[in-house]
């Protein structure tokens, strides 16, 4: 399974850093990482469904438990009938209003969301088809951090230095730009139907 040392491993490649002396260090490599992780979790993020019991007379459902929560797409009260029971609600904060005409009697919901991808030394949820793109990120954002580095500083590889390694980094932000838009959520289509529930 991919890891973040791993990733981190081929960022530095893709930059031409994995000499003898490196320009950036691990936690540098892993905010930049992070960085275009975060952008990539908005844009194509995990799909995961849960069950969360609701409260006996109450129409509020937390959410709170769901980790690294981008957005709830779809709430199943009651679950297990076919077609299943699509409730129409509102969220504010950590929690969902349902619009349901009688409250819940404390039965279970079955909740869709999206939510971030996580990377560490254990391993990634991000789908190994996306790595490469999450390496062009990671290295764009640390093309652009080293380009305004060096603006004031001297180079021995000559004046135009933060000029090479700000075009590198708008060449690359801007390819990671258009794959996130071309596999992002906002392409995708999805079939939405919702049943009145009846009690």
């Amino acid at each position: 399974m991919t890891t973040l040392s791993d990733i981190r491993a081929r960022t530095r490649t893709d930059l031409h850093d994995d000499g003898a002396e490196q320009r950036w260090t691990d936690d540098a490599l892993d905010r930049h990482i992070a960085h275009a992780l975060a952008e990539m979790s908005l844009a194509m993020p995990r799909e995961l469904t849960t069950t969360i019991t609701t409260t006996p007379g109450s129409r509020e459902l937390s959410v709170t438990t769901l980790a690294g929560l981008v957005d709830v797409r779809r709430v199943e009260y009651p679950t297990g009938d076919f077609p299943p029971c699509l409730v129409r609600f509102t969220q504010w904060g950590d929690n969902l209003l349902l619009d349901l005409p009688c409250p819940p009697d404390g039965g279970d919901a079955t909740v869709d969301y999206t939510a971030s991808h996580t990377l560490d030394d254990s391993g990634s949820t991000l789908p190994g088809r996306f790595e490469d793109l999450l390496v062009m990120g990671a290295s764009a954002y640390a093309a652009l951090e080293q380009s305004i580095a060096t603006i004031d500083g001297l180079n021995t590889g000559g004046p135009a230095v933060p000029d090479q390694f700000a075009a590198s980094a708008r060449a690359r932000l801007t390819a990671f730009g258009q794959l996130l838009r071309q596999y992002g959520r906002a392409n995708r289509v999805t079939a939405r139907r919702l049943v009145t529930p009846t009690f």
